[in-house]
């Protein structure tokens, strides 16, 4: 089914940015919100992005017009009865998302696509809310949408091939990198990251190292920013809840480090406040330094880029020992996702296993495992891939083969 036409519900941020996006692609889109300071809030959001291209020359005024005149900005769902595919972009929370859903299905054609630009929710318990749950499907948007090139398109138990097959040429037509990830808890990029974030965050909190090293370090490994960098980008309380649902879902590898409940109980929540991890503005990173030091040094703490970095590519492994996600699509997407490179090339965690070895990263999860426990049980896939002598480039075979 070609998409003629599109509709965004929320006009928050990501609603705002994914709206730009699609009427920059030429599609006409309609953007709904039932604030009317959050729908002039989304329409300005796509302005200014808009208008940064005219700053800097890569469109014209008149064409930025043109561009915005395709967008609707809408209290009611009047416009929606000829909308190919709807986005839903509302706050994270099951309940809401369920009650949009039944709206939109009474007003809305049968053929209609259902997208949640979800991070984690479950699509398959959205579907229950509607009676077409073959059209139900994950489009999760990465931040910022105009920016980042990654699109992971997650189906539901009951979402036809069809509907994936439509949502992925959408995607690309869009300009985006489309990866297929089955359902699991946190989807592919949020699950591969949280156990890098969480063992970082431990070992600032077990004294180990300053953030600023750590940053440090894994900058120079290869990811663009460091990951206390990035959380306070994203907000602590956020990476909070979603440590706590992978938990829940996963377990004890995902034991959430007890500092991030005890820097969200201090209000300390990222830029957005003007204090997280780090200090802006007026702000210092004293009180942080004061929780850590109340935690007490932990004796056998020790940092290194590896620490942080192996569990990343253990949860990669896991992700494609449970077929959520194949090789390339997985690397592809840490990628696309996050930038993430190795040697001053782009390259996906499975292939920087390859590169330093499946082996060498067995014996550094069994050394980490027997110091700091669970989180570090190597992936069964990992064990087998040594036991067969799938040791990466040096064997020219690993996840990858080399010629």
């Amino acid at each position: 089914m070609y998409i003629f036409k599109a509709g965004v519900v929320g006009a928050g941020t990501m609603g705002g940015e994914i709206d730009q996006v699609i009427s920059y692609s030429g599609l006409p889109v309609v953007l709904k919100d039932i604030d009317p300071a959050m729908l002039d809030r989304g329409m300005a959001t796509v302005r200014k992005i808009y208008q940064g291209r005219v700053d800097k020359g890569k469109m014209s005024a008149t064409e930025m017009d043109s561009k915005m005149s395709l967008i609707e900005p809408t209290l009611s769902y009047d416009s929606f009865g000829d909308v190919d595919i709807v986005i839903e972009a509302v706050p994270e929370k099951m309940a809401i998302k369920k009650a949009v859903l039944r709206e939109l299905q009474a007003v809305v054609p049968e053929t209609t696509i259902f997208a949640s630009n979800t991070s984690a929710l479950s699509i398959s318990e959205m579907s229950a809310a509607t009676d077409r749950p073959n059209k139900m499907i994950g489009m999760h948007f990465f931040n910022p949408a105009h920016v980042m090139k990654l699109v992971e398109i997650i189906p539901g138990l009951e979402t036809s091939q069809e509907t994936i097959d439509d949502v992925v040429m959408f995607t690309e037509s869009l300009r985006k990198i489309a990866v297929v990830v089955q359902e699991c808890p946190g989807f592919l990029v949020n699950r591969l990251l949280m156990p890098y974030l969480n063992e970082a965050t431990y070992c600032l909190q077990e004294g180990a190292a300053t953030a600023t090293d750590i940053d440090a370090a894994v900058v120079e490994f290869g990811m663009p920013m460091g990951p206390f960098t990035l959380m306070d980008m994203l907000g602590i309380d956020v990476c909070q809840y979603v440590g706590d649902y992978l938990y829940d879902e996963y377990g004890p590898r995902m034991t959430p480090a007890p500092l991030f409940y005890k820097l969200v109980e201090a209000g300390r929540l990222g830029e957005k406040v003007g204090k997280g991890f780090y200090g802006y503005g007026g702000e210092t990173d004293k009180p942080v330094r004061d929780i850590i030091a109340a935690f007490g040094r932990d004796p056998k703490s020790e940092f290194s880029v590896e620490r942080v970095i192996y569990p990343l590519i253990n949860e990669a492994v896991l992700a494609v020992q449970e077929n959520i996600a194949a090789i390339h699509d997985v690397d592809m997407a840490m990628i696309a996702g996050t930038g993430m490179s190795y040697g001053g090339e782009r390259k996906g965690p499975l292939a920087i296993a390859d590169e330093i070895g499946l082996d060498v990263v067995l014996d550094g999860l069994n050394s980490f495992y027997a110091l700091y426990g669970e989180r570090f049980r190597p992936a069964r896939l990992l064990r087998t891939k040594v036991r067969a002598g799938h040791r990466g480039v040096k064997a020219r075979r690993g996840f990858h083969e080399y010629a």
